[in-house]
């Protein structure tokens, strides 16, 4: 109870000269006068005329007159000023500090010393400030100091939260309060979560803070949190006006120095941070964003240029932080749950000799792979115990190996938990496409053969397809190829023209080998789909011996059946790396963190469109600054693990330039864009999909509807007039510099979307949304899932099939087993694969899932609008019940049968860990 009335407020204090509240003043029944902020002068002043003793009216001076009057008017207002001053009232403040569930010895030490100066005045400020100004002054009415209370005392508790108490005296006609100051005197920073105020004739006032408040001698300004209340800019209250101006400036920066990992800076700058050409020239890489390379902008940390390269910037490596502004760096339990992932990730790091003793290991035969899972890489390579001997580990590193009997034992993924050899059939090959990690390829086959968008001027006269009826004809279930056209049945995975470009590149790299794919498939009459040929394409000139063309079809006997499986994993690298490079992280990671960048510069926190974007903004600078630095860097994860090697970040930028269109990233467009729907207003999403059993679609269209009727419901409330969007200042600004500074290398591209209307702004805010969460979790969340198990769809090749002409093609024949498994990667690169895979599909227990937010009832002070995403909350609920529905109904063959895997990518919630489930609010893995 003493916590509730501590979070709730108090009694209010009220206190003046005779101790009565200024709400009893305004009714009191005593003849005294008060003037209140309630109360009405009762009396104006009379003319003054002299009377004497006679009764004859008496001439006095107009000076004397005026003399008179001023002297009774003034000393009238000196008498109401003083009495308005001895009416006052105090309202009582509780904030919450959220501790660290673990502190390192440094933290414990500077915790007592400032347990120890807070006794002595060196404590945690607070100040109220009115959303009115003081006439007299012009500037915002503010309250006296106040300053937390017991800190010392409360500095042993080890509650994961803190509540702190103080008073505010104000005035009567102090007004509602806005925005509220705190000042950090102690040595030690702290995350402030929330401030309530009590007292307040208008009930509780609320401060969602979730913020970090630095020490002052480190940042000696004081920071600013607002009520909840939303404000447009043009509505911003008087007192409110110069603090929500000033608090932006702040946020902006000058664009100058090196940032410091306690700044609250967001600025662009371009990817030149990805290469280490002071280590050596091989790392050197391009800046990525620019004519050359176009490409969106990063986060600007402002470190120096490299010694050798003046337009590189100097790397931070691990186990060093990358900066991004304070308040966007992982909590503390995301921090913990990304570390213990990360320990697999970095096995290779931990023995040099282990890695040289397997980096040349092939799998011999499937039962190895199936070791990972059962045994774990160490039991398996029988180094269990020297390795304990001789290498001292962290504990948790040991405590991990005793429970799992292993250090790398690696949970089964669901592509073979169901049926082992599911991934051998091309039924499941096919479904994949739909209902797998990367669905959003797949598209409609308008004209037979394709026909390649290259410039055969640059690539040779070699680009038109190798592809026939003849290869398709018999398996076209009677159909001619024209009715298959005419009737909707013939879908593509075309990789051709992104990959060609870069194949004599890659194809030089050592242990890397390539084609640029094309795979058929055939929609049946049971809404299910079938490959029915692969084209397999080199450039014209390659220095293969290998034709620049040929066509894999479905095996007839036991040789073509190896060349299909070869030519399904060569299609499955090809998938690989379009789904990490470009479909998950360019379309979601990197060109989401311009628009992010751009809201925190240009729109207010107390703007209702950042508040709504708010929660969709979360941890993706973090985890695009973690990409940066191990992920998509030189030698990095992606780079080592994916056929592109270095040249993925070139592939990735190409992708931008040619195919990246914003107006084309929300579902229904790009569903449209491929020719998987056609529009059709007859249909409960204004559309027809070609392939109605189209898992991720099926479901994607549900949260696409929910989250755009969301939006509409939140933007209609604070826009009902389109000249409200159009005279939005922070708004347009918002949305021009995501534009012209976060995406400048298509600045000019006439695709923009206009920003003029109701219907502009649900479409951006809408498709900004849909991309941060149910897209990114369909590209994210099922990697180990489906990835995990290599085989599948490999993340690299290292050969080429052979053909009779060549000399690998008689060992081919002798054992294809073995030349498989020498072809996908080998046993370290799996491991090291599956490690960061297994981390990526990870959720952490602090996530947050679309339909939920922090401080749900107070993250605005819009009751209507909380009513409103309560509403959408439920309607959230209602989509993942309906999706586990349809994945119990055995007409849906692409997501419910024998051995099928549900497709809950889409499903809305999830428990922690690797579910290949749940829908995240933002990119925060």
């Amino acid at each position: 109870m003493a916590l509730a009335n501590e979070i709730m407020g108090s009694r209010l204090i009220f206190e003046r000269s005779s101790l009565a509240s200024p709400f009893q003043s305004r009714f009191s029944t005593k003849k005294r006068t008060q003037r209140t902020q309630f109360s009405i002068n009762p009396f104006d002043p009379k003319p003054i005329r002299a009377v004497n003793s006679s009764g004859v009216v008496a001439a006095i001076s107009e000076d004397l007159v005026k003399t008179l009057r001023i002297s009774t008017v003034g000393r009238k207002q000196e008498k109401e000023e003083e009495e308005e001053k001895s009416v006052k009232f105090k309202v009582r403040a509780v904030a919450t500090v959220r501790n660290k569930n673990k502190e390192d010895f440094k933290d414990t030490l500077v915790k007592h010393l400032d347990a120890f100066t807070d006794k002595i005045g060196r404590n945690v400020v607070l100040e109220l400030i009115s959303t009115q100004v003081d006439p007299k002054t012009n500037e915002p009415k503010k309250s006296k100091a106040a300053v937390l209370k017991d800190w010392s005392k409360k500095s042993k508790i080890k509650a994961e939260r803190v509540h702190y108490t103080a008073e505010f005296t104000v005035d009567s006609a102090f007004g509602s309060p806005g925005a509220i100051t705190v000042t950090n005197k102690h040595q030690k920073e702290f995350f402030l979560e929330s401030i309530t105020i009590e007292g307040f004739a208008c009930g509780p006032v609320h401060f969602p803070c979730n913020s970090w408040v630095q020490s002052q001698k480190d940042h000696p300004s004081k920071r600013i949190f607002f009520t909840n209340q939303p404000y447009l800019p043009s509505e911003t209250p008087s007192g409110l006006r110069t603090l929500r101006e000033k608090e932006l400036e702040n946020l902006r920066g000058n664009g100058k120095g090196e940032r410091k990992l306690s700044d609250r800076i967001y600025d662009f700058d371009v990817y030149n941070d990805i290469g280490n050409p002071d280590i050596s020239r091989e790392l050197a890489r391009p800046t990525f964003g620019g004519p050359k390379f176009p490409y969106p902008r990063r986060c600007r940390t402002g470190r120096s240029s490299t010694d050798t390269d003046m337009m590189s910037e100097r790397r931070v490596e691990k186990p060093l932080p990358m900066y991004v502004p304070k308040d966007e760096q992982f909590e503390e339990s995301k921090q913990n749950t990304f570390a213990a992932c990360r320990l697999k990730a970095v096995l290779h790091n931990l023995i040099p000799s282990l890695k040289a003793s397997i980096l040349a290991e092939d799998f011999a035969n499937f039962g190895e792979i199936d070791s990972l899972y059962k045994e774990g890489l160490l039991l398996k390579l029988g180094f269990q115990d020297d390795m304990f001997k001789k290498f001292p580990l962290p504990k948790i590193v040991t405590t991990l190996q005793k429970s799992s009997e292993g250090l790398l034992r690696y949970d089964t993924p669901k592509i073979v938990s169901k049926d082992k050899y599911a991934w051998l059939r091309d039924d499941e090959f096919a479904r994949q496409a739909i209902a797998g990690i990367n669905p959003v390829n797949i598209e409609r086959v308008t004209s037979y053969p394709p026909v390649s968008n290259l410039d055969p001027e640059i690539y040779g006269p070699g680009l038109h397809s190798a592809l026939t009826e003849d290869h398709i004809i018999g398996n076209l279930d009677g159909l001619s190829v024209q009715q298959a056209l005419e009737t909707n049945r013939l879908f593509m995975v075309d990789y051709h023209d992104i990959y060609l470009p870069f194949l004599d590149r890659i194809n030089a790299l050592d242990g890397r080998k390539a084609y640029a794919t094309r795979t058929i498939l055939f929609l049946t009459r049971l809404g299910t789909l079938k490959p029915i040929a692969i084209e397999l394409s080199l450039p014209s000139q390659s220095s293969s011996n290998q034709k620049s063309k040929r066509v894999v079809t479905p095996p007839v006997d036991a040789t073509s059946n190896w060349m299909w499986q070869l030519a399904k994993a060569h299609v499955g690298s090809n998938d690989a790396g379009v789904h990490q490079l470009v479909n998950h992280w360019l379309r979601t990671h990197a060109c989401l963190e311009p628009f992010i960048l751009a809201a925190h510069r240009q729109l207010s926190a107390m703007h209702p469109i950042f508040k709504l974007l708010d929660p969709h903004m979360r941890y993706t600078l973090e985890i695009n600054a973690v990409a940066r630095q191990t992920l998509i860097s030189a030698d990095g994860v992606i780079e080592s693990c994916f056929t592109a090697g270095q040249y993925g970040l070139e592939i990735s930028s190409a992708a931008y330039k040619n195919k990246w269109r914003f107006d084309m990233e929300g579902l229904p467009a790009d569903l449209i864009r491929r020719g998987m729907a056609v529009p059709d207003p007859t249909q409960p999403h204004g559309l027809k999909l070609l392939v109605e059993d189209y898992p991720y679609a099926n479901d994607g269209l549900l949260l696409w509807s929910a989250i755009q009727t969301w939006v509409r419901t939140y933007v209609e409330r604070y826009y009902p007039d389109p000249n409200l969007i159009q005279t939005d200042i922070e708004l347009q600004a918002w949305y021009s510099e995501s534009i012209n500074v976060g995406h400048a290398d298509h600045r000019d591209a006439e695709w923009w979307p206009e920003l003029s209307t109701v219907d502009d702004l649900v479409s951006v805010i809408t498709t900004i949304i849909w991309l941060a969460s149910a897209q990114h979790a369909a590209l994210n969340f099922g990697q180990y899932p489906y990835g995990g198990y290599v085989p599948n769809r490999p993340p690299l090749m290292r050969r080429l099939i052979p053909d009779e002409s060549d000399s690998e093609f008689a060992s081919f024949m002798e054992d294809p087993q073995k030349y498989f498994f020498s072809s996908i990667p080998s046993l370290l690169q799996t491991t090291k694969f599956m490690a960061v895979v297994d981390t990526l599909s990870t959720h952490s227990p602090d996530e947050e899932y679309i339909g939920e937010r922090q401080q749900p009832s107070i993250w605005t002070g819009d009751a209507e609008i909380v009513d409103a995403f309560y509403g959408f909350s439920a309607e959230i609920g209602r989509i993942e019940k309906e999706i586990e529905k349809r994945n119990r109904d055995p007409s849906r063959r692409n997501r419910c049968g024998a051995g099928v895997l549900p497709y809950e990518l889409m499903a809305p919630s999830s428990e922690p860990g690797v579910t290949c489930r749940g829908v995240p609010n933002s990119v925060s893995i």
